[in-house]
Formats: C-alpha cells, sequence, structure tokens
C-alpha cells in the first residue's frame, strides 16, 4: 500500500466509513473526473497530462498531502505500465509486421474472393475481427478503409452497408478483446484471469459483431446513403511489394497468441495435477508475455521474411512500430496511477458499500461508471481504465468468471454512444465523406448498439456460469 494510507486512508479503509467520510470521497471522485473531462473536452489538453492533473485533485480533496498523492500516483503508474506496457509494444509489433507485409491485404482478398455478393457484408465483419485482433482501432480503420470503400465502388453497393460491419468488427474488438490497452488496462486493475477474459470476450465479440454490424448495417443503410469519397481511397501497403505472405501463414501467425492463452485457460480449468508436465509447459507458454512474443518471433519469418524484408527492413518495421504507442502506454499507465489513487482513498470501498445498499449488480454498475466516462471524455481507453479502478473493489469474492465478466461490461461500457468530442467519431466521418448527422446516426449508434447487445450477453453469461 502507498504512503497515501495516512489516517484518512486507514479510517477509509476500516468499516464503516461515516456519512462525512463519504461527502468527502465522493466530492474527491467527482472532483477528480469533472477535472479530467474538462481538461480533455474544454482545453484539449492530453489524457495523460489530464489523468496526472485529475489523480492530484482527488488525493488533495480527500485530504492527503500532494506529496503522499504524488507517491501513490507514481506506484500505480509503474505497476500499471509494468503489467501491460510490454504486452501493448508486442501487440504493436505484431500489428505492423502484418499491415506492412501485406499479410492484412492477404486476407482480406483471400476472403472477399471467395465470397459472394449477398455475403460481403458478412465477409466484412470477419475481416475486420480478424484484423483487429492484433491492431489498434486507428490502425485498423487506415488499413481496412481502402478495402471498404473500394468493394462499394467496385460493387455499386451501400458505403454504409458495406462499412459498418468493418467498423463493428474493430470497435468490437477494440473494447473487449485482450490484448487491446483498455481490456489489458481493466484486467490489470481488477485482477481478472487474461485467459479467461479472452475465451469470454470472444464469446461476447461474435454475437455481439453480427448484430451490430451486418444485421445493424442494413438498417443504417436505410438511413444513410452516401457514396465512397474519391478522395478518401489511399494506396495499399501491399501495393509496392512482390510477394506477401500466404493466407494460412498469416492466420496462423494472428491466432497463434489466442489459442496459446486460451489452452492455457483449457489446461487450469480441466488438469487438476498442477505439478505435471502438461500443466507447467502450458502455464509459461499461455502467459500473455511469451505467447505474444512467440507470435512476434514467428511473424518476422511467416510475414516479414515472406514479404521480402531483410533483417534490416523487419528491424526498422518493429522500431516504426514502437514509437506511435508511447502515448497509448503512458495514457494507459496515468490511469493505472489515477486508479491507484481513487483505491487508496477509499472510494472504491465507498462504491463498494454503497453497491450493497442500492441493491444493483456490479457487472451493470462498472458499464454504466464506463458509459458515463466515455460520453464525458469521448476516450473509450480513458472510461475503462477509470471505471475498472473505481469499481476494481467489487470483485472481491468474485469467481474467476465473474471478475472476467466484470472487465467485459466495463469495456462494453466504454464504447458507448461516440460523438463529437472522441477523435474516432471524426475520423469515420472524414473517411466515409458524412456530414456530423449521418455520422450519428451511423457510427454513434452502431458504437451504442455494440455496447447495449455486449452488456446484454455479459449479464447472461453471468446467470448461465
Amino acid at each position: 500500500m502507498s504512503a497515501l494510507n495516512g489516517e484518512l486512508l486507514a479510517a477509509a479503509a476500516a468499516p464503516p466509513i461515516t456519512d462525512v467520510g463519504h461527502l468527502r470521497l465522493s466530492l474527491a471522485a467527482l472532483a477528480g473526473i469533472a477535472v479530467i473531462v474538462l481538461l480533455i473536452t474544454r482545453w484539449k489538453m492530453h489524457a495523460f497530462l489530464a489523468l496526472t492533473i485529475g489523480s492530484g485533485v482527488v488525493g488533495v480533496v480527500a485530504g492527503a498531502s500532494l506529496a503522499d498523492t504524488v507517491t501513490t500516483f507514481t506506484t500505480g503508474l509503474g505497476s500499471t505500465v509494468a503489467g501491460v506496457g510490454t504486452l501493448i509494444a508486442l501487440g504493436a509489433i505484431l500489428g505492423k509486421l502484418l499491415a506492412d507485409s501485406g499479410g492484412a491485404d492477404q486476407i482480406v482478398d483471400t476472403v472477399l474472393a471467395r465470397t459472394s455478393e449477398k455475403r460481403l457484408p458478412w465477409a466484412m465483419a470477419l475481416i475486420a475481427g480478424l484484423v483487429g485482433l492484433p491492431l489498434f482501432f486507428e490502425v485498423g480503420i487506415v488499413l481496412l478503409i481502402p478495402v471498404v470503400l473500394l468493394v462499394a465502388k467496385r460493387g455499386n453497393h451501400s458505403l454504409i452497408r458495406i462499412g459498418i460491419p468493418a467498423l463493428a468488427g474493430l470497435s468490437v474488438m477494440h473494447g473487449l478483446v485482450p490484448p487491446h490497452p483498455g481490456p489489458l488496462a481493466a484486467i490489470d486493475a481488477i485482477h481478472a484471469d487474461l485467459g479467461t477474459t479472452l475465451a469470454l470476450g470472444v464469446l461476447v465479440a461474435v454475437p455481439t459483431l453480427a448484430i451490430a454490424g451486418p444485421l445493424f448495417g442494413r438498417v443504417a443503410a436505410g438511413w444513410v446513403d452516401v457514396h465512397p469519397p474519391e478522395r478518401m481511397t489511399p494506396a495499399r501497403a501491399s501495393d509496392d511489394l512482390e510477394t506477401r505472405p500466404s493466407f494460412a501463414a498469416t492466420v496462423c501467425t494472428m491466432l497463434l497468441p489466442v489459442v496459446l492463452m486460451l489452452s492455457k485457460a483449457l489446461v487450469d480449468v480441466t488438469v487438476d495435477d498442477k505439478s505435471s508436465l502438461t500443466y507447467r509447459v502450458f502455464d509459461v507458454i499461455g502467459t500473455p508475455l511469451i505467447a505474444l512474443l512467440a507470435a512476434v518471433v514467428l511473424a518476422m519469418f511467416t510475414l516479414g521474411r515472406a514479404a521480402g524484408f531483410t533483417k534490416e527492413r523487419i528491424s526498422a518495421t518493429v522500431d516504426a512500430s514502437l514509437m506511435p504507442i508511447a502515448g497509448i502506454v503512458f495514457i494507459v499507465g496515468a490511469g493505472g496511477g489515477f486508479k491507484q489513487t481513487l483505491i487508496d482513498c477509499g472510494v472504491g470501498k465507498m462504491i463498494l458499500d454503497w453497491s450493497h445498499h442500492w441493491h444493483i449488480s456490479a457487472l451493470l454498475l462498472g458499464w454504466l461508471i464506463a458509459v458515463m466516462l466515455r460520453v464525458a471524455t469521448g476516450s473509450a481507453t480513458v472510461a475503462i481504465i477509470s471505471a475498472s479502478g473505481l469499481v476494481a473493489p467489487l470483485a472481491a469474492g468474485m469467481s474467476g468468471t465473474h471478475t472476467a465478466l466484470l472487465v467485459l461490461a466495463v469495456g462494453a461500457g466504454s464504447l458507448f454512444f461516440s460523438h463529437v468530442n472522441d477523435a474516432g467519431f471524426w475520423l469515420v466521418k472524414e473517411y466515409f465523406g458524412m456530414d456530423v448527422p449521418q455520422t450519428l446516426k451511423t457510427w454513434s449508434a452502431m458504437e451504442t448498439v455494440i455496447s447495449v447487445v455486449a452488456l446484454g450477453f455479459v449479464m447472461l453469461l453471468s446467470v448461465i456460469i
């Protein structure tokens, strides 16, 4: 426990907290969140700085010294970066190799070549889901938009009918499935098992994608009719390559970390002898760090070398993949510091106490908190990190599966109703050549459908398992 646990915090940690204590902690949490929201939305401050300042506000309003608050914040930042920073870096490397080698283009071309016109929306959802596994949302959009525009133009299809399934595939993976930064940070904060969360995340993501992608896309296409803008059709990565990886090699490389982590989760459940060779082997190779590292090393050969990359080109690709994620890693780290400040101040315990009186499901509470933060800040990453810090104490006493479901509920809430304060909103608007009302009817509505449908499946699973 950090230095912030002084007399005030000891009192906050020991039940019961007085009404005065509750009031002060409530004001501290609200003040911190309000400062973060205002700094991001009104003054356009970077989320890392906003979270840092917001953490200081929480500590000071709660009655702690600024020095102790700084110590708590840095402790939380360090532990979070240590837990997820390497995984984010490995995921970025894998995604960059997939994009630059033409592996993503190979998946797209292979699936589209074997798909009838009627099934194109479903094919786009499948492509986005596969490509979205290792790629950050913004990278996935840049990668898939040329395909969406070309397919819509070539077949004279509705851009919304083709584009919504692709956007849904990327967004669902971004909010629900590790190794994306948001779910990883939530897993770290709530202390959920990554393999279990991954398995349940995929289980929730597949039907959610079907509903929010191809099915909702058909509805949205009736609301908005736009044509592919000529100026927004960029070149594809593989256009300058003489060779590119095979479809089978690309898919196997992308799915390797998923298979290894799910195998570990399966062995944990089915093998009782913890000292057996099988258990020990999968306990190592199924560790997220080892699974992603193995996929990266394999990708250097199956993707990089297959595309004709020299050793120097592969090294340069890896180097280029790490620079853009510095901001993401620090945002995640600052979110961890904010989370630790909330916990050490006693805000987490206060919410735990309140939840007993409210008689509200912890899953629904986590979703609602993430929704409020998402709508206020516009950032899914900030929403999932901050909300998971607030609801982390609710996971105490939960089973492993329900802890994983809490992560997914928070992740679902972090996707709710993207609007004008979200960079993704403007990215989609410009790429698709839509105006603001059209973007609200399509992209914003799709994000809301994903959030609500995913919550529904999470609540259903909580009853079944």
